[in-house]
């Protein structure tokens, strides 16, 4: 057996519907992970009981789970001690003074996002370190700060070539059949494909455009204007994360702006150099290699990058943070030993219930998407049958195959699953019907372009809208948003974008051209922004 069929849906519309209604989305994913667990077992509860715990077990125990882990928890730990030396009060009063306007302060946001580009996790957390102190001075929602992080997270790390998640992406598609018969690199074959992420790059036009023009509409609309109010974020929707209660913030008149600054300036820096240094450091095996620089000097840095573990750069990167950070406030005075260590700790603790919602995530993505042999509900390949194995004609693949990437992302709340599940169906299904239909290589690899791009697409917009999702959880982190209202005011935006990123990818398909089917893209997108906001205020 394959998978479960239709009884794959259950958990994930469970701790959906759940997680709305009942606005708490520890429980809800519990109860989703339990029923996905019963449906594996039989509906033996002891046996279900047992895979439940198994599964958070063996989340735990993943090399690289754990690393991102304690990576967010050490992030959050230098969040704790930046807000007790009052270096984000230093940096919103010249913020302020600088930046005296909602419009600038989310543009800022924006750029921000953009040029941290490493990872999606140190994107969203990193940046709403920052920008959060911003935000509130300019009376911004949370809401709409979280959807600027969560936006310029995922959407960005797919575009980059130097990201987590393009090194994941091309070393699927290095192994995926029929790849092999276009003759050029895993990595050139990314670039090329850059161009047919109409999802990722239009998530990235409309917050410029929504900034700019301030159309906000649905439940974001509601939150900003809460904002204008000076009431942040509502309250119904349960508490922020990452907010240290009964910590006061300290502020003695020494902190400047360059001491919010230094220390996100020092983990950006140690990431980009831990990065290839990590590569290097795995390819000493002391026989044929038994040195840094001779590791160095037998790969380019482009492949040191592309070959990297990200968890274990990050995790390094926020250890020399830490321990830059601990020497500077030291030698500036802001703090002692004791207070040093204790802001650490609270920031730390901060963090806590988003790592337990981060593993719960981890859990139900595992149960959902991996195969009944695995001890999983096998839903992803469900899908697959259902939709990709019916036998479409090309012109409809990338449209169909970015509708079932977004659904098993969205279900499973991973981007990162739905590339592994989905890249290597997908490649041997588009160089077949192009084969088929006799087109020449340049179409050839045009249509296997534009239906890979279609899984990357649907891919993020899963990562970006699911409440499940890890990204989705820390960006609202980041931000000091509660989940829930994140996730509700930002899916009307998600969908608007994935409704014209559908039409684009149907259009492209039927024509085999880029241009064609961003001038589909950019002209929905355009009518939306006019019409919308009207109806939906």
């Amino acid at each position: 057996m394959e998978n479960f069929g239709i009884w794959g849906l259950v958990p994930p519309v469970l701790t959906i519907t759940l997680a709305f209604i009942t606005k708490d989305v520890v429980i809800s994913l519990f109860i989703g992970i339990i029923s996905g667990a019963l449906i594996v077992a039989g509906g033996n509860p002891v046996v279900a009981l047992l895979r439940f715990t198994d599964l958070l077990a063996d989340v735990l125990t993943d090399g690289w789970n754990i690393r991102i882990f304690l990576f967010c928890a050490l992030l959050g730990g230098l969040v704790g001690i930046l807000s007790k030396t009052g270096s984000a009060e230093a940096f919103g009063r010249w913020a302020k003074k600088k930046i005296n306007d909602p419009k600038s302060s989310l543009l800022l946001a924006w750029v921000c996002g953009i040029i941290i580009f490493i990872d999606d996790y140190f994107n969203s957390l990193a940046v709403g370190t920052v920008m959060r102190p911003i935000a509130d001075k300019n009376k911004i929602s949370r809401a709409k700060l979280a959807w600027v992080l969560d936006s310029t997270a995922a959407p960005v790390c797919i575009l980059v070539p130097i990201s987590s998640w393009v090194i994941t992406v091309i070393s699927i598609l290095k192994g995926s059949e029929g790849f092999e018969s276009f003759g050029i690199t895993e990595f050139s074959f990314f670039l090329k494909a850059v161009p047919y992420n109409i999802y990722a790059i239009l998530t990235l036009i409309m917050v410029v455009t929504i900034i700019l023009t301030g159309r906000d509409y649905g439940p974001m609309k509601k939150s900003q204007q809460l904002a204008d109010e000076g009431i942040l974020f509502n309250a119904k929707y349960g508490e922020a994360p990452g907010e240290m209660k009964g910590e006061e913030k300290t502020d003695n008149g020494r902190a400047k702006m360059i001491d919010m600054l230094l220390p996100i300036i020092v983990l950006i820096a140690s990431a980009l150099f831990m990065f290839p240094f990590v590569t290097w450091m795995l390819a000493v095996d002391g026989e044929s290699i038994t040195s840094i620089a001779q590791a160095a000097g037998s790969m380019t840095l482009g492949d040191a990058f592309n070959n990297t573990d990200a968890s274990m750069a990050l995790w390094y990167a926020v250890i020399i943070t830490i321990i830059f950070t601990y020497i500077y406030y030291l030698c500036r005075r802001l703090m002692n030993i004791r207070e040093a260590s204790d802001a650490l700790m609270n920031g730390i603790k901060s963090m806590v219930p988003a790592l337990v919602i981060l593993v719960m995530a981890w859990s139900i993505g595992t149960i959902i998407k991996s195969s009944p042999e695995d001890g999983g509900l096998g839903l992803a390949s469900y899908l697959s049958e259902v939709v990709v194995g019916g036998g479409f004609p090309l012109a409809l693949v990338p449209a169909i195959v970015f509708v079932l990437s977004a659904l098993i992302a969205f279900a499973t709340g991973t981007s990162w699953g739905t590339f592994a599940i989905m890249i290597p169906i997908v490649m041997p299904i588009a160089v077949g019907l192009a084969s088929s239909k006799g087109l020449d290589p340049s179409a050839c690899l045009n249509a296997t372009l534009i239906s890979i791009s279609a899984v990357l697409g649907g891919a993020v917009f899963g990562d970006h809208a699911s409440p499940i999702s890890d990204t989705t959880i820390l960006s609202s982190t980041g931000a000091g948003c509660p989940h829930l209202e994140h996730v509700a005011t930002q899916l009307p935006y998600v969908f608007t974008i994935a409704v014209c990123s559908f039409f684009g990818f149907l259009v492209g398909g039927l024509f085999l051209s880029v241009v064609a089917a961003w001038i589909t893209a950019l002209a929905l997108f355009a009518a939306a922004m006019i019409v919308i906001p009207k109806i939906w205020k």
